[in-house]
């Protein structure tokens, strides 16, 4: 974490810039909802776009009402802080507009759609869970992967449709809300910053970019012929630390923690009830394997950053690659990541305008010098690919950090602390 310092003086506050004031945050970073290391990871710096992509329209004009650093601890901020760069400046002035236009609307309609298809899907596993074992794998597989793109898209959402629709993904899919955004917003915030990015596989079984020696495995050499299998652990391993995370996320008073715990309990209270083992295990192994090979093209093949970027929106560019479908299948079955950039940019848009958002933000890019980055659907794929195979051809890396050693709530340093 970072602070700023001059004439080796020691900031006691915890202050970060936001649209251009300074608000010192000590007292609030206890009582955020969202926990108290997000605001530690931005002492002392600018946390404007990452502010306005994670909070409603409410949640944002109530930081107007905390209590703003003092003048001289600004004169010092300042001095030690970016300016805040053009493009910036004029993705604000983008984002202020897509509100003023109701591009943060949900089409109701559309929704409707995708959950009947999602409770089509099943029915149609439940139907054939005993009959036709193999149907209702395939069918489950499609569900649990389909209601983690929805769950994703209302996690991030800030409307009240998303807000009541925040435990879809624990009832449907047995992934936990808590544990899943502390990690994922974590990813948005900090875009394939190694080290920090949870996102990024740093071991034992894969790799994004060669390791420290005292980090490495034997598995990477082979990694680019065994991430098939490491890929199928996604959803396993991600329904295991939901279940670490919840009850703990209870005693710490976390918001709607007691009403996830109920909905994984009734997840798994279904799925044992109406699925036999031979037919759910194998469903929850090739929902991961499919939504891997959907999540992880989209960062890996671009820029990796060794440090802060304080231009949030121009790292999301450098890093951050769309897959160009080919046909309403894949389309479906990408849910909405195929516009990754797009979704980094703005998390709480609703995944259905993106398409026709992808004009937009292609126009913004060539107005700011900035590279709008996508690939085919095939393509995309390999270059993925060809990284875990450059990867574990590499030679280790003395000093190259390693974010599985951070939990989501560590502190890499005490806020205020030179």
């Amino acid at each position: 974490m970072r602070s700023a310092s001059t004439d080796n003086e020691i900031r006691n506050g915890l202050d970060v810039r936001i649209h251009g004031s300074w608000y010192d945050l000590s007292n609030w970073r206890k009582a955020h909802p969202g926990g108290a290391h997000w605001i530690d990871m931005y002492d002392g710096r600018d946390c404007t776009e990452v502010m306005d992509a994670f909070h409603s329209v409410k949640a944002r004009g109530m930081w107007q009402r905390l209590p703003k650093t003092d003048e001289k601890t600004v004169l010092m901020l300042e001095k030690s802080t970016p300016e805040v760069t053009s493009v910036q400046k004029n993705f604000r002035q983008l984002r202020v507009k897509l509100e003023d236009e109701g591009w943060f609307k949900r089409d109701i309609f559309h929704e409707a759609k995708l959950l009947a298809i999602l409770s089509s899907l099943l029915v149609g596993a439940a139907a054939t869970a005993h009959s036709i074992p193999i149907v209702s794998i395939m069918l489950l597989s499609f569900a649990f992967t389909n209601s983690g793109w929805l769950g994703h898209d209302y996690i991030h959402g800030t409307d009240k449709f998303s807000e009541r629709m925040k435990m879809l993904s624990p009832i449907v899919a047995g992934i936990g809300r808590t544990w899943w955004s502390d990690k994922h917003n974590k990813h948005h915030a900090h875009t394939n910053q190694m080290g920090v990015d949870g996102d990024m596989g740093e071991g034992p079984l894969l790799y994004t970019y060669a390791p420290d020696p005292s980090n490495d495995s034997p598995f990477r050499k082979v990694q680019h012929i065994t991430f098939p299998f490491v890929f199928s652990l996604l959803f396993a391993l991600w329904r295991v630390r939901s279940i670490q995370v919840v009850v703990p996320a209870i005693e710490e008073k976390r918001t709607q923690a007691k009403e996830e715990l109920y909905s994984l309990m009734f997840h798994y209270a279904v799925l044992l009830t109406l699925f036999p083992a031979s037919v759910w295990i194998p469903s929850v192994f090739i929902s991961g394997l499919m939504s891997a090979f959907i999540v992880t093209p989209t960062h890996q093949s671009d820029a990796f950053f060794a440090d802060e970027q304080e231009d949030w929106v121009t790292a999301q560019f450098r890093s951050t690659r769309n897959a160009v479908l080919t046909n309403p299948f894949s389309t479906w079955l990408w849910g909405g990541m195929q516009f990754q950039l797009e979704h980094h940019l703005f998390p709480a848009m609703p995944r259905s305008k993106y398409p026709k958002l992808r004009a937009i933000v292609q126009t913004f890019a060539s107005e700011n010098g900035l590279e709008y980055l996508e690939s085919g659907e095939v393509e995309i794929l390999k270059m993925n690919w060809e990284l875990y195979r450059d990867v574990a051809h590499a030679d280790p890396v003395n000093g190259a950090p390693n974010s599985s050693l951070l939990n989501v709530n560590d502190k890499v340093q005490q806020p205020g602390t030179l």
